[in-house]
């Protein structure tokens, strides 16, 4: 079963004063240190004036469509339901639900000619960062993020996550797919239009292949998924925020950021794409019920969120796909930099006890 270490950091020469502790990551040789001794209450974080993106002419606003690259996915409305389109040369769809486009200043670009077979399978010998870089614009309405969209338009957005990708994960040069979201200009959000972004890339990224290596390392010990054992675990523990028929939210027990939460889904899945309708939309709920929460507590804080996914099939059976929702609250600084350890002044304990009021509110 899960193997979690805690050690219990005691002041010198008082034995009676309050203790850190130091938890090692569930899967990642990562460890961090919970500052109980100097903890902070998620009200803390509250701020009354949050730092803004530049305000001005907004490319993702509807009417400025020719301010981006063509469309490679957009939804539209058709009668009571939605029809799925591509802008193509000089042409922009108007009246869009969702609009999916490729980033004008890429960190991956398709390639531009032909890749051998030698090269797909070697990934060494691909010098140029080939893959996608994508925007996915996620409504017509500027602030329409996810703690306050509407659940049928944040279906939208879900469901252009999975359209995009199945798509690019069939490409034979692209090895992962990364869908975040970057939230408040402390978070890295430079424009303030509601969005996502998605990132295919030829290889791996290390955080997540070091996800791979130790679920598939506790598969064949165990011979059950270490997500699966990590539900189990905190179902019943001080950690849980909200449960529901499908999907699990809880604090990890090592985070790394103070209001840190993780969404798993109940049912064993290593990818997005086996989620029925109905999945989707109580994921929309879920999603929006935590993050409202969040913003209640904390005051609309920056944050990221960032899925992790697999699109090999061979790790079907122990890797099991989950959102990791990373409040932007507080400053790594000389010691997390030098040495990669983290200092989280908000127990994992109290983060879940403060969101879980918040969100059932």
């Amino acid at each position: 079963m899960l193997n979690v270490l805690c050690v219990n950091l005691y002041a010198v020469g008082s034995l009676s004063m309050p203790f850190n502790e130091v938890r090692k990551d569930y899967l990642l040789n990562r460890w961090v240190v919970i500052a109980t001794e100097r903890g902070r209450r998620p009200t803390d974080f509250a701020k009354q004036d949050r730092q803004k993106a530049k305000t001005g002419v907004c490319p993702m606003c509807p009417g400025n469509e020719y301010m981006t690259p063509p469309a490679a996915l957009a939804y539209l409305k058709s009668g009571k339901g939605v029809k799925k389109a591509k802008d193509k040369d000089d042409f922009r769809h108007r009246n869009w639900l969702i609009r999916c486009v490729p980033n004008l200043f890429p960190a991956f670009s398709p390639p531009k000619g032909k890749i051998s077979r030698k090269q797909i399978c070697r990934g060494e010998d691909l010098f140029e960062a080939v893959g996608h870089h994508e925007v996915l614009i996620e409504s017509p309405n500027h602030e329409e993020h996810p703690a306050v969209a509407r659940i049928p338009q944040l279906v939208h957005v879900i469901n252009g996550y999975v359209d995009r990708l199945r798509e690019l994960s069939a490409k034979p040069y692209v090895k992962y797919v990364s869908i975040f979201r970057n939230h408040g200009l402390e978070a890295g959000a430079s424009l303030s239009h509601a969005h996502s972004q998605i990132i295919a890339t030829p290889f791996i990224p290390e955080t997540v292949e070091t996800e791979f290596a130790a679920s598939k390392k506790f598969w064949k010990e165990n011979r059950e998924c270490v997500f699966c054992d990590i539900i189990e675990k905190e179902r019943d523990g001080p950690r849980l925020i909200l449960e529901n028929s499908k999907f699990f939210v809880f604090a990890p027990y090592a985070s790394v950021n103070p209001m840190e939460f993780w969404i798993l889904p109940k049912k064993h899945e290593a990818t997005l794409l086996g989620l029925s309708q109905g999945e989707v939309k109580i994921f929309a709920e879920t999603l929006k019920a935590c993050l409202c929460g969040l913003k209640q507590l904390v005051n609309d804080p920056p944050y990221n969120y960032g899925f992790h996914l697999v699109i090999d099939k061979e790790a079907r059976d122990y890797y099991h796909w989950h959102l990791e929702v990373y409040p932007k609250l507080a400053i790594w600084a000389g010691f997390e930099k030098n040495t990669g350890m983290y200092i989280n002044t908000v127990t994992p304990e109290t983060a879940a006890e403060t969101l879980k009021k918040a969100v059932s509110s």
